[in-house]
């Protein structure tokens, strides 16, 4: 599998999007599993709704969600600042608010503290350097998303 980047995207694996697939359709059956939740946001252009596994985590009582770049649900939650974050048959709407390069350092810290099967995934995408630990994640936080999930 290669990673790397192309110009600040960094280049998602082709595998994610059967991944991808059967997380949400066992997500949908109500099995959640690991710390997937599935984040459903709207379009920017159709206003279709669009899912995506994400691994929220918490730090100092709130909740975000990381992505390697500005890929898709990333421009759209942009765009819309909303979704429907569900695990299981659990759905909740929430604001989904940027959040900037500042708090975003300590922020990041927490991924791989919290979800460490989802390191593996950053190093692979090349958005995170090796070994993965909570510095490589700050250092890479300019180039990193990340929304805080308030109540919508």
């Amino acid at each position: 599998m290669s990673g790397g980047t192309q110009g600040s995207v960094a280049l998602l694996p082709g595998w994610l999007k059967y991944l991808n697939r059967v997380v949400i359709f066992l997500q949908r059956r109500g099995i959640a599993f690991f710390t997937f939740h599935l984040l459903t946001v709207p379009g920017r252009k159709s206003g279709k709704m669009f899912t995506t596994p994400v691994s929220p985590f918490v730090v100092e009582g709130k909740q975000y969600i990381l992505s390697v770049g500005p890929t898709g649900w990333v421009k759209n939650a942009r765009v819309s600042g909303w979704g429907l974050l569900a695990r299981g048959k659990d759905e909740r709407r929430v604001a989904l608010v940027e959040v900037g390069p500042e708090e975003r350092r300590p922020v990041v810290r927490e991924f791989p503290v919290q979800v460490p099967r989802g390191v593996e995934f950053f190093l692979r995408t090349g958005a995170v350097r090796p070994p993965g630990d909570s510095d490589a994640f700050e250092a890479a936080a300019d180039g990193l998303v990340c929304f805080r999930v308030d109540p919508g």
